[in-house]
């Protein structure tokens, strides 16, 4: 998130023979800033205080953005890069970067002549351009002030001269006074706000904001409904697959007239080897058959057994039987042998 704070110059400027301004800021502090919800990309709350903690402010990462970064006469909308440096700088940041108490204390110098004659008119405020993420959780500070979120990862990107920055009058060039509260600009009769509007920090007036904050709300909402009519269609679409894969697979299970006969055929000659078996009526599929004659040739035991158990025991059963059937025919007696031996039994009484 880009962001906007107050500084302070701490010292009187003095001018150098060329001509430009050179001065000593108070660029960053801890503690505790406030921000307007609309400015946070909060426009449902009015104010959001921000906390700043010491390792945040003053690690070496966030210092190290610090020097020789640029000035300029106003916000600019955008970032200062190298390609826009030359159209946008007024002066710059030097490299003594400090810690001064609970302040980042720099000096700088302003170079350009429409931005000192600014100065010298009484634009004497300051407000620094950085960016940092906002971690929002809330808290309490060490010195017991209440907090909505965090500052971190801060990156500066340059310096402004303002008519009025965050820190009030703190924050004016050539001055020592006391901290105030963050305050709208003010530019004639118009009271002027600091919205974010697409990660861009931007003034407008207090209508304007109001207009805009209505126009993101109804940008969100067209959003989410489009997002839960792309979800509804999905969802359509889903099930209108789903159900052209039913219809294919029904397609796939219908039989030929040749498949029909061949089931037929294999149905009756498994009935016929069940009633091998066990003569008695069956039903359903083919392994609830096997299974039926299983169990009233064996009992439950196989109830629980898996279809491959089924199918093997059945074949086992009809193989076991086709065993005694060929033993028996091989004891059997034949022919005159036999008659042979009934005559002899009916007429033994006679000896």
């Amino acid at each position: 998130m880009i962001l906007y704070d107050s500084v302070a110059l701490d010292a009187k400027p003095k001018r150098t023979t060329d001509g430009y301004l050179v001065a000593t800021a108070k660029i960053a502090r801890t503690g505790i800033q406030e921000y307007s919800g609309a400015e946070m990309g909060k426009p449902d709350i009015q104010v959001v205080r921000v906390y700043r903690p010491e390792d945040e402010v003053f690690n070496d990462a966030a210092m190290s953005t610090i020097a020789y970064r640029p000035m300029t006469n106003n916000h600019p909308g955008t970032p200062i890069t190298s390609k826009n440096w030359r159209d946008l700088s007024i002066g710059q940041i030097g490299a003594e970067v400090v810690r001064d108490g609970e302040f980042i204390r720099v000096p700088l110098v302003l170079m350009d002549q429409a931005a000192i004659d600014d100065y010298e008119a009484g634009k004497n405020e300051l407000s620094l351009g950085y960016k940092a993420d906002i971690d929002w959780q809330s808290g309490v500070t060490p010195d017991g002030e209440h907090y909505d979120a965090v500052q971190r990862n801060i990156r500066v990107n340059h310096l402004a001269l303002v008519d009025n920055a965050r820190a009030g009058n703190e924050a004016r060039i050539g001055d020592n006074g006391g901290h105030q509260q963050p305050k709208l600009t003010g530019r004639g009769n118009d009271m002027l706000k600091k919205i974010m509007h697409d990660g861009i920090t931007i003034e407008v007036s207090e209508q304007a904001a109001e207009v805009i904050a209505e126009l993101n709300k109804r940008v969100a909402e067209a959003n989410a409904a489009e997002a839960d009519a792309k979800s509804e269609t999905e969802a359509k679409d889903a099930e209108l697959a789903k159900r052209d894969a039913e219809i294919e697979a029904l397609k796939d299970a219908q039989m030929t007239s040749e498949q029909l006969d061949d089931a037929i055929n294999e149905r009756v000659a498994l009935v016929a080897q069940a009633k091998k078996l066990v003569d008695q009526e069956y039903k359903g599929s083919n392994a609830d058959i096997k299974k039926q004659a299983l169990t009233a040739l064996v009992g439950d035991s196989i109830a629980d057994k898996s279809e491959h158990y089924i199918d093997a025991r059945f074949d086992l059963e009809l193989e076991k039987l086709a065993e005694q059937s060929t033993e028996h025919n091989d004891h059997k007696p034949t022919g005159d042998a036999d008659a042979k031996y009934r005559n002899k039994l009916a007429n033994a009484w006679r000896k």
